[in-house]
């Protein structure tokens, strides 16, 4: 588990053939977790300069592989005594973003972001979400894109003041707001058997209406 609090940067020193060596002091322990642009890989070698991971096949396919250049954002697992000073992050990628537009305010950057029906439905205003392995708030979510502010602090110490117009993003929702869809969306699929009688019929459609209205709740982003 992570936070999406990334305080060091790495240099990729190579990928090929699904690995990805990346010089760093981190000097992990082999087996350790360590989320990468917000993937979370396991390191399979570690030299006292550099360590690498292996990504799998279906990792590859689903993150923007292309950002896998230069420099990347790398955060270690969190441990027991470490502050949750983000939000919790699980280093599993939901789907990609593409940066649509970037505005340049006093004090702020604005960073709209497009992406698919299913994750906005995810989204919640003033929410969490993970890009890139950066724990953000979501300050706006419209039809086909969610919008952020990003503090001087935040483009000072990430990648984020590297990010041009049509890049692609890693993004990982609210892992707490996913489960919740899941479980409701399950429960309104296997609670649809027909009433026995009138009783069992008002009983099962005000249950049903008060779980349509919290799924909703969810999945439109009311808070």
């Amino acid at each position: 588990m992570f936070s999406g609090l990334v305080r060091e940067f790495a240099h990729v020193r190579f990928y090929h053939n699904q690995i990805l060596c990346l010089e760093s002091a981190l000097n992990p322990n082999i087996g350790d977790s360590i989320a990468i642009n917000g993937v979370c890989l396991t390191a399979i070698e570690s030299k006292k300069d550099f360590f690498c991971v292996e990504l799998s096949n279906n990792t590859a396919q689903t993150i923007a592989i292309e950002n896998l250049t230069h420099l990347v954002h790398i955060e270690p697992a969190l441990k027991l005594q470490d502050g949750l000073h983000g939000h919790i992050v699980q280093g599993h990628i939901d789907s990609l973003g593409i940066i649509q537009e970037i505005q340049q305010k006093k004090n702020q950057h604005i960073f709209q972001i497009q992406t698919n029906e299913r994750t906005l439905r995810l989204m919640i205003e003033k929410g969490s979400v993970c890009i890139d392995g950066i724990s953000l708030t979501i300050n706006r979510v419209e039809k086909k894109y969610f919008e952020l502010i990003v503090i001087p602090h935040t483009m000072n110490s990430t990648l984020f003041s590297t990010y041009k117009t049509g890049r692609r993003v890693n993004i990982e929702t609210d892992v707490i707001v996913r489960s919740i869809e899941s479980i409701l969306y399950k429960y309104m699929q296997t609670h649809s058997t027909y009433p026995h009688n009138d009783f069992q019929l008002h009983r099962q459609i005000d249950n049903d209406k008060m779980m349509q209205e919290v799924y909703d709740s969810i999945t439109l982003g009311y808070s």
